[in-house]
C-alpha cells in the first residue's frame, strides 16, 4: 500500500547541484526515520543521509559538507539538496523510509532516480 516516489535525477556537470524530492503517497503511515540510499555500478547500496522524525540527522562522511536533507513529517516527503557534485556521486538514488507495520519494523524503498555527474 505504501509508495515512494522519487523525482529530480539527472544529468550534471561536476561542481553543479541537484535536488532530488521522495513522496510517500497511497497510506497515513508514520515513518521512524526517512531518507536517501545510493548505489554505483559494481557497489554495494550504501546510506548518504537519514532524518528521524525528531529532525535528528546523518550524512555519510563522503557527502557532508555538500548535501543536505529536509523532512516534511506531515507530508511524509523528504528532499536531499546536493552540491559540489563530483563524478563518483554517480549513483541510482533511493529514497528510504522506515516504519512499523502492525508493529513489525519494516523498509519501504522508490524505485530509485538515477544521478550522473560528467563533463
Amino acid at each position: 500500500q505504501v509508495q515512494l516516489v522519487e523525482s529530480g535525477g539527472g544529468l550534471v556537470q561536476p561542481g553543479g547541484s541537484l535536488r532530488l524530492s521522495c513522496a510517500a503517497s497511497g497510506s497515513s503511515f508514520r515513518f521512524n526515520a526517512m531518507g536517501w540510499y545510493r548505489q554505483a555500478p559494481g557497489k554495494q547500496r550504501e546510506l548518504v543521509a537519514a532524518i528521524t522524525s525528531g529532525g535528528s540527522s546523518d550524512y555519510a562522511d563522503s557527502v557532508k559538507g555538500r548535501f543536505t536533507s529536509s523532512r516534511d513529517n506531515a507530508r511524509n516527503t523528504v528532499s536531499l539538496q546536493m552540491n559540489s557534485l563530483k563524478p563518483e556521486d554517480t549513483a541510482v538514488y533511493y529514497c528510504n523510509a522506515k516504519g512499523l507495520r502492525w508493529g513489525v519494523p519494516i523498509d519501504y524503498w522508490g524505485q530509485g532516480t538515477q544521478v550522473t555527474v560528467s563533463s
